[in-house]
């Protein structure tokens, strides 16, 4: 299949960041963004949470946060795609610039404050769609909330009904105070509250949780008995990183916010294979950070992930690299002789 953003990628990164973001949004919403192929190698499929996944390989929340374009990201190839950050009230996120390219090191900083159209707005796009692919919800706070927990309840109880699963992020480093819910206290109360309003629902759907690369060894042990004594189904592993690893060369290394892309692939698969430890397996994991290859995606689900997201990649590839990772991916299940992708999630940590 002929990969136009081959030709046209160069072209849009001359735009910046936020314009050629909106740009995309624009285009896939009225249908100028063509197709991938459709078919899925059957060794791909996963079941969890009593979904059926068609494939592994996710749209991390960021790119389609106001749930605009779901059903267009799907026909791009994705196994699942997650919207969001959502927050309750509206709110315009921190002062512009605030995304950056760092395109020689193949990575992004974003400081974009939980900028989204709000919860009303979201769920009356989600209601509109027809319910088929697996969408998921990520949800935020507001910066100015004070309780943390009830805006995670009001998320719950607004996009529950509509999504396939949801995703509470207290890992986004650009709301004030936010990293300091993976703590075990106050995660434990955010858990059992949030988890309450889910069960208030008909048919409550799954609930994890997205932590941060930055995690002191007792973080990742307190979220790890936290997750395991119930009310989770899952962790998200991980958020971008305020950390800057050394050897980036890019003019906008230094602005503050989080590092995603390339350099996050080492310290997020770290963390990857360390929360599989702590957890014993018994927990799905979303692996996420820095994928741009199937030999990427391949090293998450070895290091114990059983479904993956990526978006800074795409920033550079474009969308056919959904197809070529899914192709890839195959051929090293395949070429190490898994039959299907459950058997290989973990296999380092049993070899």
């Amino acid at each position: 299949m002929l990969d136009l953003y081959r030709y046209s990628g160069p072209l849009v990164r001359l735009l910046p960041p936020e314009a050629a973001h909106d740009l995309a949004i624009f285009l896939l919403k009225h249908g100028l963004v063509p197709a991938q192929p459709p078919a899925d190698d059957s060794v791909l499929a996963i079941r969890l949470f009593g979904r059926d996944f068609p494939n592994p390989v996710g749209l991390a929340p960021g790119f389609d946060k106001n749930a605009q374009v779901p059903d267009a990201m799907l026909a791009q190839g994705f196994g699942f795609v997650e919207v969001g950050s959502v927050t309750p009230r509206p709110q315009p996120g921190n002062p512009q610039p605030r995304l950056f390219r760092l395109v020689e090191d193949r990575a992004v900083i974003n400081r974009m404050g939980f900028n989204n159209d709000g919860l009303e707005v979201v769920a009356a796009r989600l209601a509109a769609r027809r319910r088929i692919g697996i969408v998921g919800g990520n949800l935020g706070k507001n910066k100015d909330t004070l309780d943390a927990a009830a805006d995670y309840e009001k998320g719950v109880r607004a996009l529950g009904p509509l999504t396939d699963y949801l995703v509470i992020n207290v890992s986004s480093p650009n709301t004030p105070g936010l990293r300091a819910l993976q703590g075990r206290a106050p995660l434990a109360e955010l858990v059992a509250r949030t988890r309450q309003a889910l069960l208030e629902l008909p048919a409550p759907p799954p609930l994890l949780l997205k932590i941060a690369p930055d995690l002191t060894e007792e973080d990742r042990r307190d979220i790890a008995e936290v997750a395991l004594a119930g009310g989770l189904d899952g962790l998200v592993v991980t958020n971008t990183t305020i950390d800057r690893p050394g050897g980036l060369v890019s003019r906008h290394r230094a602005e503050a916010g989080g590092l995603s892309g390339a350099p996050l692939f080492e310290p997020s698969t770290r963390m990857l294979a360390e929360m599989y430890r702590l957890t014993g397996g018994k927990l799905p994991l979303v692996g996420v950070g820095g994928i741009a290859s199937a030999a990427d995606a391949y090293a998450k689900i070895r290091a114990g992930a059983s479904l993956l997201q990526l978006y800074t990649a795409m920033i550079y590839q474009g969308p056919a690299l959904v197809t070529g990772i899914k192709q890839g991916l195959a051929a090293l299940l395949r070429q190490d002789r898994f039959a299907s992708l459950a058997d290989a999630v973990g296999a380092d940590h049993r070899s």
